[in-house]
């Protein structure tokens, strides 16, 4: 089998529900970083609206899927930034009944369809950035965008760290 190369950073969101638009934010700016300081090759900026069937389009065929989104907490502290790479087993659990996402179908389902599909990623890394203000409008809460550019950098770091690993697939395990 040959090694995936590929790499996607995914947002997720939407730009006109106020901290939903997180997952766009550090798209648009890892896009605006990537023309002073280029990705390395094969890596895909992306931004999503959630819908599983296009987030598994988007990282189909991929070494690493890095997702951005924002999450609404009952308890939020606006701006802290959580990081999944799945459990010991390589899955991902729902958050249960009490969903966090604005999202219909959430990123968990949409990995476990990837997942049964054989679509999925061969990594996948997703980062939550707790929200404030989920309301209409455009803009990110001011403790949010403080958030952004620490993001970014994680982001980075973790795409330049994936492609100095070299990659293996599922049959080279």
């Amino acid at each position: 089998m040959e090694p995936v190369a590929r790499t996607a950073v995914i947002g997720i969101g939407n730009e006109f529900r106020r901290d939903d638009g997180v997952g766009w934010a550090v798209v648009a700016s890892l896009q605006g970083r990537a023309a002073r300081r280029p990705l390395p090759p094969g890596a895909v900026l992306a931004q999503s609206d959630g819908d599983p069937g296009r987030l598994i389009g988007l990282w189909e065929g991929t070494a690493l899927a890095v997702v951005v989104d924002a999450c609404f907490p009952p308890s939020a502290q606006p701006g802290r930034t959580h990081r999944w790479s799945g459990h010991p087993d390589g899955s991902f659990r729902s958050a249960g009944p009490a969903r966090h996402s604005t999202h219909g179908l959430g990123l968990v389902e949409a990995v476990r369809l990837g997942d049964i599909l054989e679509r999925g990623p061969l990594r996948l890394v997703v980062y939550a950035v707790e929200g404030a203000d989920r309301s209409l409008g455009e803009g990110l809460t001011p403790a949010v965008a403080r958030a952004v550019p620490g993001l970014v950098r994680r982001i980075e770091a973790d795409i330049r760290g994936h492609c100095a690993t070299p990659v293996r697939g599922p049959r080279d395990e």
